[in-house]
């Protein structure tokens, strides 16, 4: 017998001629073995899809190069790995190599249309190739059409045929078929294992992102991605606790418990996902897999910062033989006849049929023997995808009972979508019911680290990239609070992870693309039609597609549900959520639209209840939306074509907390038509200034919401002279809704975050010489912490002492990231002279800080040339500067005061350096006698200061304001901003002194080494002389409100960095400035 081995190459686009040219290779088969030839396709799904020391497509490009003839399909673009594939075999063919003997090129003619610039553009590249080819003298087929390529190949292979059988071969007996006495059990279960590890071991993300197709690196895999689900079942019996995320069992938790169990979720939350997963990991630890295995199966759930709790998962029945069944296949396949009443031979027929079609029929009675003595577990996926009629639902019912009675060993578990289960009348009798749960906060963390480590090994992107882009796709994430809802939802999130991987989706600036591409997606769901393939290959039509059903086009059902959105979005009683839209409602305006003779609204109903898609159904006669993004954004596309700008902007300034982000969405919606329209909705939500006497609340939203749609959609880096003023006003509102206290903290931070955006015009917080800083006459001061006033207080803030300091200056905020990059551009990192310590302790080279991040959870140290890149909103020109170390900040104050002598602005002795300890701390909580009221300068000018003084009456407080935490007066932990904010955006916090965002925002180094205090009574301290680590002080914007208290200390390495620290500036008495007093 000769195996002639045939590879074949192709991109994803074109599946249809992939499994036609298997197909074919199957029926040719019998016929080519009497004549003494066994052709064995071979095509990369069905190789091993397991992690290797190199690189996955070289070893695809091996089993390639190990086959006679090479076939490669080229369509409307070459794919890289198929490109790859054809040059590495050309080569070969050209070096005479003993493989690949053949390679068989074909091109399918496309029609691209002129609009398609970027199909164009690819095609132009197969075009190219085509004519190399001509140019080397060598040959390639054209087809049009699956038939036109299957009857060339099939002349091709008949020529190779030809030269095999008139050659003499060294073996012409005809293969005897192999029999059950040959083949034994073991070798056969091995078989059966490998083809459910390949079946269950691969996610596609063509059939979650479209846009993914035709990149043969659309398949991950799934044990590198999947992230453990839980349900909303818990540990305890009382429903009480029912609320504790920690009480939550998994669902590999409830399979372990239950002998049969009901799984249910909403479309997209993960049940095929579970079932592909569990049959991988059990099939794997049979075979002895080492990536698929009972170890990654129990692996711990993630915390709330996605890392592994301490507990395994619990699953005590050790490696059960998998079998899964995909129950619309079934329906297709095996199911019984309407008049037959159904039972358990029904779905063991159809697993004989399934395992027969896989060639492995031999298999059947171990299997049967195996389920009914040892068990194993029936994984049957798909409940709501069997219909209604005809009794259908009914007649499964019976037959999933009869089995687990017939197979009582065996662990059985159902999915099934929640609504579709809820009908007592359908229920398993026996099984136990779990509803999936929410992503939670860890989950989605666990998800896009994992998600990006495993893009970083099948793409070849460097580790640290990968792990900056992880960063940068959470921030995005948990910064915007729909993004956060939407990615609960395991389907949307992996296609936002993947828009952001494969597409460079920036999140969340271009949400609304996000949003559109999302809803044409549930739409596809939705239209798409319910088919399956049945043993030849023929596809059966269980469904039509939506659309063809109903006989209308899209753009009509389209229209139809955006002014259901509205009407709903408009008249819901509740700001949460997603309204609810009365069955009738619906089936009325969808029978509007019907030109089908077949159509009636019973069937119509059915059509909506057994989809996933646009709409789900909510309970017995209604339906909503999937999330209430979707909602609002069909409200958006409703709203720009129904007197756009006047509506939307009227209800918007009525009524912000509903239509705020229908007003954003439907400003980018209308920007991708002209950048005009979303300068004309501006104006009409925001047309007064802020000193103008008729303003009102409706004003002030009005400026907010105007603000964020030009940050957002408008094109603010060009702007037309009569645009301008429009432009002024609303930075003017901006910079009046941060320093007043008229909206919550959250809000002014992004309103800060889009005047950063729009251009701040404050030059004391983007530029260098108007600087503004605080004065702090001399005096004494009560430092450190009294157990008995601060209960919060810490020993190592004791004992609580006075001191006694001269007069000094302290900037009013942070500096921030506009300010610093001044020293950036004015090569501060590669003048040696201002890094005098970082060269003594080696951490300074040639321009470059050595430094330890701990923001990446990276415990080495890397060289930087600047501060780290936190992504957005950190690196706002208006927020105080982090990622920097100590050697960082005092090298710019050393820059700064360079700069400010030769502009004279300082005198010959003044220095710029970082404030000591105790400076820092009298700032922040007051001495005992204080100006009457703050007296601020601005660096460049010169004025004497006057001033009276009077006394103290706290000074003793805990925070710069008093003794309560207070989410109004400091970005800490439960303010909820998650970041860093806009300097200037916590007025209301400030110190008796002036100086703003003391308590929270970014920790603060200090000059000093860090050191137990030592003396009751010190003039002018300045910490240890030597030391490991220097001080920080003021906590965070992730901190609790006990680190930000004023007398609270912490401390760091100087060479350390992450996205918390920053710092302020200190100056000593001798300077005059201009008084803002």
């Amino acid at each position: 017998m000769k195996i002639l081995k045939f590879f074949l190459a192709s991109s994803s686009e074109l599946e249809n001629e992939r499994i036609q040219v298997q197909l074919f290779f199957q029926k040719e088969s019998n016929r080519l073995i009497d004549q003494g030839i066994f052709p064995k396709l071979v095509v990369w799904e069905d190789l091993k899809h397991t992690f290797r020391q190199d690189r996955i497509q070289d070893y695809f490009n091996q089993e390639m190069l190990d086959c006679d003839v090479v076939i490669v399909l080229f369509g409307k673009k070459l794919g890289e790995f198929t490109l790859e594939e054809f040059t590495l075999a050309w080569e070969r063919i050209q070096n005479n190599e003993p493989k690949p003997k053949e390679l068989f090129v074909f091109f399918k003619d496309i029609s691209i249309s002129g609009k398609d610039k970027q199909g164009l553009k690819t095609y132009q590249d197969v075009i190219a190739l085509q004519e190399i080819i001509k140019k080397k003298h060598q040959l390639y087929c054209d087809y049009e059409n699956p038939d036109q390529l299957l009857s060339q190949l099939k002349k091709q292979c008949d020529q190779i045929i030809d030269e095999l059988t008139t050659k003499p071969q060294k073996i012409i007996n005809k293969p005897t078929p192999p029999t059950n006495n040959i083949v034994d059990d073991k070798t056969l279960r091995i078989t059966y294992l490998k083809k459910v590890l390949i079946e269950t071991g691969m996610v596609y993300l063509s059939g979650i992102d479209p846009n993914a197709a035709g990149d043969k690196n659309d398949s991950l895999n799934i044990g590198s991605i999947y992230t453990a689900l839980l349900t909303q079942s818990a540990e305890e019996t009382d429903h009480k606790e029912l609320k504790k995320q920690g009480n939550r069992l998994s669902a590999l938790s409830m399979l372990n418990k239950h002998n049969n169990l009901v799984l249910l979720g909403e479309p997209g939350g993960g049940k095929s996902t579970f079932v592909n997963f569990v049959a991988f990991c059990l099939a794997g630890e049979l075979l002895g897999d080492k990536i698929a295995n009972m170890e990654i199966l129990t692996k711990p759930l993630p915390d709330d910062e996605g890392k592994d709790n301490e507990k395994k998962q619990e699953f005590h029945h050790g490696p059960l033989l998998p079998v899964r069944i995909i129950l619309r296949d079934f329906v297709a396949r095996g199911f019984p006849d309407k008049t037959a009443p159904g039972n358990a031979s029904d779905l063991w027929n159809f697993i004989e049929k399934e395992l027969i079609e896989g060639k492995l029929e031999a298999f059947i009675p171990h299997l049967d023997k195996e389920l009914k003595t040892n068990g194993g577990l029936i994984l049957l996926d798909g409940l709501d995808e069997v219909p209604e009629a005809n009794n259908r639902r009914t007649q499964l019912k019976r037959i999933v009972e009869d089995f687990s009675s017939t197979f009582s060993n065996c662990r059985i578990l159902v999915t099934g979508r929640t609504y579709a289960y809820q009908k007592q009348n359908f229920r398993l009798q026996g099984f136990k019911e779990s509803v999936l749960a929410p992503f939670a906060k860890g989950q989605i963390i666990r998800f896009v680290e994992q998600w990006y480590k495993h893009i970083a090994e099948i793409k070849g992107m460097h580790i640290d990239t990968a792990r900056g882009n992880a960063e940068i796709l959470k921030r995005a994430i948990f910064s915007n609070k729909r993004l956060k809802e939407l990615s609960e939802r395991p389907l949307l999130l992996t296609l936002m992870a993947s828009l952001h991987a494969w597409r460079g989706g920036s999140l969340p600036e271009n949400r609304e693309e996000l949003y559109a591409d999302s809803v044409d997606l549930l739409l596809d769901w939705w239209e798409r039609p319910k088919t399956v393939k049945d043993i030849t290959g023929k596809i059966l039509v269980l469904q039509p597609g939506f659309m063809e059903w109903l006989n209308t086009d899209r753009s009509k059902v389209r229209s139809l549900l955006n002014e259901l959105a509205y009407h709903a979005h408009k008249n819901q009683p509740e700001l949460v959520g997603t309204a609810d839209i009365p069955e009738e409602k619906l089936a009325s305006g969808m029978m509007n639209l019907c030109h089908s003779n077949d159509a009636n609204p019973n069937r119509l109903l059915e059509y909506l209840r057994d989809r996933a898609g646009i709409l789900v159904s909510r309970g017995i006669g209604v339906y909503t939306f999937p999330h209430r993004t979707f909602q609002e954004y069909l409200s958006a596309c409703y709203l720009t074509d129904k007197q756009f700008p006047k509506l939307i902007a009227e209800l918007a300034r009525e009524e912000p907390e509903r239509w705020r982000e229908v007003a954003l969405l439907a400003g980018a919606k209308a920007a991708r038509g002209s950048h005009g329209n979303v300068w004309m909705l501006s104006e009409a939500l925001c047309y007064r200034a802020p000193d103008d006497k008729k303003t009102d609340t409706k004003d002030l939203w009005g400026a907010y919401i105007a603000g964020q749609l030009l940050y957002e959609s408008g094109n603010t880096k060009n702007v037309e002279e009569y645009d301008k003023p429009k432009l002024d006003k609303i930075k003017n509102w901006l910079l009046h809704i941060i320093q007043n206290n008229t909206i919550p903290a959250i809000e002014r931070s992004k309103a800060g975050n889009i005047l950063s955006q729009l251009g701040d015009i404050r030059d004391d917080v983007i530029t260098l010489e108007k600087m503004k800083f605080c004065f702090v006459p001399s005096g004494k001061f009560i430092m450190g912490s009294d157990k008995k006033v601060d209960s919060d207080a810490q020993d190592y803030e004791m004992p609580q002492h006075e001191v006694d300091l001269s007069d000094y200056y302290i900037s009013k905020y942070p500096v921030t990231n506009a300010q610093y990059q001044y020293f950036i551009d004015d090569e501060g990192y590669l003048n040696e002279s201002y890094w005098e310590e970082a060269i003594r302790d080696n951490k300074w080279k040639k321009g470059k800080i050595k430094s330890k991040d701990w923001s990446f959870g990276s415990s080495k140290e890397k060289w930087y040339d600047g501060p780290s890149n936190y992504g957005d909103p950190f690196n706002f020109c208006n927020h105080p500067i982090v990622g920097l170390s100590w050697y960082e900040a005092v090298a710019f104050s050393r820059w700064l005061t360079e700069r400010w002598a030769k502009k004279k602005i300082l005198a010959k002795n003044e220095t710029v350096r970082l404030p000591t300890e105790a400076e820092w701390e009298k700032a922040s909580r007051g001495g005992f006698e204080v100006p009457q009221k703050p007296i601020i300068i601005k660096i460049d000018g010169q004025e004497e200061i006057s001033f009276e003084k009077i006394e103290n009456k706290s000074p003793q407080q805990i925070y710069s304001w008093g003794n309560h935490e207070d989410t109004n007066k400091m970005n800490y932990g439960d303010t909820e901003i998650g970041s860093t904010s806009t300097v200037g955006c916590f007025s209301s916090g400030s110190s008796l002194y002036g100086c703003e965002e003391m308590n929270g925002n970014v920790w603060e180094w200090c000059i000093d080494w860090y050191g137990d205090y030592k003396q009751n009574n010190m003039i002018n301290p300045i910490g240890p002389d030597t030391g490991s680590a220097r001080v920080l002080r003021g906590g965070s914007w992730y901190n609790n409100a006990r680190n930000c208290r004023s007398a609270n200390r912490n401390r760091n390495s100087p060479g350390n960095r992450d996205d918390l620290l920053g710092f302020r500036l200190a100056l000593p008495r001798g300077h005059q400035g201009k008084s803002q007093a």
